[in-house]
């Protein structure tokens, strides 16, 4: 078993250090991953991972929730265009329903303030709106991030099982991983909250914190574009499908300190595959529910499955879509979202 590991490690070292050799990992994991497959079948390896399932849902669902109050307290009283693309679906259910862009425009400003719905800031962004635009990106975060982590956590708890009895501590182990990633997931949540307060206060984004311009739009798909065909992109996606542990390596012995780093670890991770795919809800609007669950699904499969065809058709497609609306502001169309 050592020596599989062994071989296992050294396969994933050359890949970070060389990876124009990353086919060879690929095509090499799942034989060398045969034996470690057919050891976590074992009853012993697998219990207590249905506990941090509970956790994981638990904590994703929070964010869901949170996030769906905000919309929902929206769509009554809003026009849910302004939100971003998709978003005038959900005009169906208010008084927005059949009315012409005018006409919808100044409903909207008679009828509610910006900031009065919940979890909404105001346009004055107090300290209090802040701390509900960093609220807003820690649900987000739940929401889409922590379910594509599933597979990573899994790998984690099979880990630990092999060099430890014990279920209700490994169990604790792997939720104390949770904890470390998700540190990192608000970091990215601080950083982000500073850049929508920037760009709020230099008018690039509207009262229902969507892009007021086609270039700010375009600007974001194609650097998300770009980053997908990056080495640092390649590498960390590579972690991600085939997760290395750093500390308290092929021991039993991972105590609380050892999980929270093990988690930062796969957090920065999957930070470095991820931030610019969520970060192209500065192009769609930052309540467009409906691309929040369209981006978490997206990223949860590129992160899931090893493909190398996945990523670069995000790629493309970001690339095609973010050229396509710079090509049009150049030739003299709208700059402003429709």
């Amino acid at each position: 078993m050592r020596q599989i590991n062994w071989l296992r490690d050294e396969c994933r070292y050359h890949v970070d250090k060389t990876p124009s050799q990353a086919s060879l990992t690929i095509g090499t994991m799942p034989a060398l991953n045969t034996y470690e497959t057919s050891t976590a079948q074992k009853p012993e390896t697998v219990r207590g991972w249905p506990l941090v399932i509970v956790v994981v849902a638990a904590l994703a669902i929070s964010g869901w929730a949170y996030l769906i109050a905000m919309v929902a307290a929206m769509v009554p009283v809003m026009d849910m265009a302004e939100a971003g693309p998709g978003m005038s679906l959900l005009n169906q259910f208010n008084i927005f329903r059949g009315l012409p862009d005018d006409a919808r425009a100044a409903l909207a400003v008679l009828c509610l303030p910006a900031g009065a719905t919940f979890g909404m800031p105001s346009v004055e962004l107090t300290w209090v709106d802040v701390g509900k635009i960093f609220l807003m990106w820690a649900m987000m975060a739940l929401a889409m991030m922590l379910p594509s982590a599933t597979p990573m956590l899994k790998s984690f708890h099979r880990h630990i099982s092999k060099h430890r009895s014990g279920p209700g501590l490994n169990v604790i182990s792997t939720v104390f991983v949770v904890s470390g990633y998700l540190a990192v997931w608000l970091g990215y949540a601080i950083v982000a909250t500073l850049a929508q307060v920037g760009l709020s206060k230099l008018g690039a984004l509207s009262d229902m914190m969507a892009p007021v311009s086609l270039a700010l739009t375009a600007s974001v798909l194609i650097a998300a574009g770009i980053y997908q065909f990056t080495p640092a992109k390649t590498a960390c996606l590579q972690r991600c499908w085939y997760p290395r542990w750093s500390f308290a390596k092929n021991t039993g012995r991972y105590g609380i300190s050892d999980s929270v780093k093990e988690g930062i670890a796969q957090g920065w991770i999957c930070l470095g595959c991820c931030w610019a795919v969520m970060t192209v809800m500065f192009a769609v609007g930052l309540m467009n529910i409906l691309w929040i669950a369209l981006l978490g699904v997206v990223m949860a499969l590129e992160k899931t499955f090893p493909s190398r065809f996945f990523p670069t058709a995000i790629g493309v497609f970001l690339l095609i879509w973010g050229g396509a609306l710079a090509l049009s502001i150049v030739l003299g169309g709208p700059a402003t979202p429709s």
